[in-house]
């Protein structure tokens, strides 16, 4: 689940300078030259595993990708373990892969093997792209296989340093980032309590540039959302305005255009994605959708409304709810309505550690010739896993791969991208876990 990704050709270009470590010790100038020197094999994995559709709701897909992954970290030392889910969640589970040793900072490395493209969806699967073959188009390429790779090289690269052995990393690549499986209490308990284990996490959604600058996330804003049900007398056309009441439809438009001009503040945002209005309604959660039926000439009675909702922090949440429920009480003749809120993914807060931990990759960019990183407005990205452990470790995404196209037939990563954040990524460990 990614933000919009842009790159331009000018920052491209700097980027294809050669790396200058003048600031790296012996041990990082190794292990820069290992990231450089696996690069093309990076490019295999990446297209091995983009080769194979892991759709959220393609279990044996999902299960697949996860054992191209597993293999790579095998090969380096790593004991990987496959974590089920219950099968009525109908969700592949998670692979997990350890570092156990005893040295520097416990690190939780997030990365996930599923993608929005289930197996009927249109698009390729691998592709070069560009007319010099630097991108590749596929589905999940940036979102985010590209970003697994990129843990895979920089863990290698610490490998071949002599540096992994010691340190005490724990990777998890989710199977149901995309659709995370129900209840998130069950398909999100293993990775809170690594979490509850580690000193720092680490993700690795695609890294956006921003107007040329390089980013990382620090914050995220929870997802939520909220269900509207609009209730009115039933009655001839004629009678609208007058005796019969307003009906159910214009209840809900003045509710909703209620929320877009009382409800504002930086940072928080609704949008009511199904309306669902008449004398006869129904909507099927299943299949996010429903039915809908009645006549010009008769008063509607109901309306359904679902909505999603984003916020900063739960103060923000608190009193936009309390707001959206007067909106709600004020209701026109002939009409009520209630409203009922559900949160989904909780907050990633900007935090001095989460700021502290940029500056730290920051500066293994900048040693390494990459430039600087900058946070990235906790606005421009949705949802993802980091915020399940932010709560309790210091956080830093969007460690991944470049692109552009995330969740569309169009969907691609800059190739080159993979071996800037595998040398950045490496770094940072490595000066982590000192």
């Amino acid at each position: 689940m990614q933000g919009k990704l842009v790159l331009t050709l000018a920052l491209a270009a700097a980027f294809a300078a050669p790396v200058h470590a003048a600031e790296l010790n012996p041990t990082e100038q190794r292990i820069v030259a290992e990231v450089r020197a696996w690069s093309g094999d990076a490019i295999d994995l990446l297209e091995r595993s983009a080769r194979i559709n892991s759709g959220t709701m393609n279990v044996a897909g999902v299960r697949a990708v996860g054992e191209v992954f597993a293999k790579e970290f095998e090969q380096i030392g790593m004991r990987t373990a496959w974590l089920d889910m219950p099968a009525g969640m109908r969700r592949a589970g998670h692979l997990v892969a350890l570092s156990e040793g005893k040295q520097g900072k416990r690190l939780l490395l997030l990365g996930h093997l599923d993608t929005v493209f289930e197996p009927d969806a249109p698009g390729p699967l691998w592709e070069r792209d560009g007319a010099g073959g630097e991108y590749a188009r596929g589905q999940g390429v940036g979102d985010m296989k590209g970003g697994n790779v990129v843990v895979v090289a920089a863990l290698r690269a610490l490998h071949r340093a002599g540096v992994l052995g010691n340190t005490r990393i724990t990777v998890m690549f989710t199977g149901d980032e995309e659709d995370a499986g129900e209840p998130r209490s069950v398909s999100r308990r293993d990775m809170i309590e690594l979490a509850k284990r580690s000193d720092i996490a680490l993700a690795f959604e695609g890294a956006v540039i921003d107007q040329g600058q390089a980013t990382a996330t620090v914050g995220r804003r929870a997802t939520a959302s909220f269900d509207l049900e609009v209730k009115a007398r039933q009655g001839h056309s004629q009678g609208v305005f007058g005796p019969g009441g307003y009906g159910a439809v214009y209840e809900a438009a003045r509710i909703l255009d209620g929320f877009r001009r009382q409800v504002v503040e930086p940072g928080l945002t609704f949008n009511p994605g199904v309306i669902l209005g008449g004398t006869d309604v129904a909507y099927y959660e299943g299949k996010a959708g429903g039915t809908a039926a009645g006549k010009t000439n008769v008063i509607a009675n109901t309306v359904t409304v679902k909505s999603d909702l984003r916020y900063l922090d739960y103060a923000q949440r608190d009193r936009a709810q309390a707001r959206m429920r007067e909106i709600v009480a004020q209701s026109l003749p002939g009409a009520s309505a209630s409203i009922s809120f559900r949160d989904s993914y909780p907050p990633m807060a900007v935090t001095p550690g989460n700021l502290k931990l940029l500056d730290v990759y920051s500066q293994a960019s900048s040693d390494a010739g990459l430039g600087t990183i900058t946070a990235l407005p906790a606005t421009a990205r949705g949802a993802g896993d980091i915020q399940f452990v932010a709560p309790y470790v210091d956080s830093l995404d969007g460690l991944g791969a470049s692109g552009a196209g995330a969740h569309s037939p169009a969907e691609r990563v800059e190739l080159a991208s993979i071996e800037r954040a595998a040398i950045r990524t490496a770094l940072l460990i490595y000066r982590l876990t000192r």
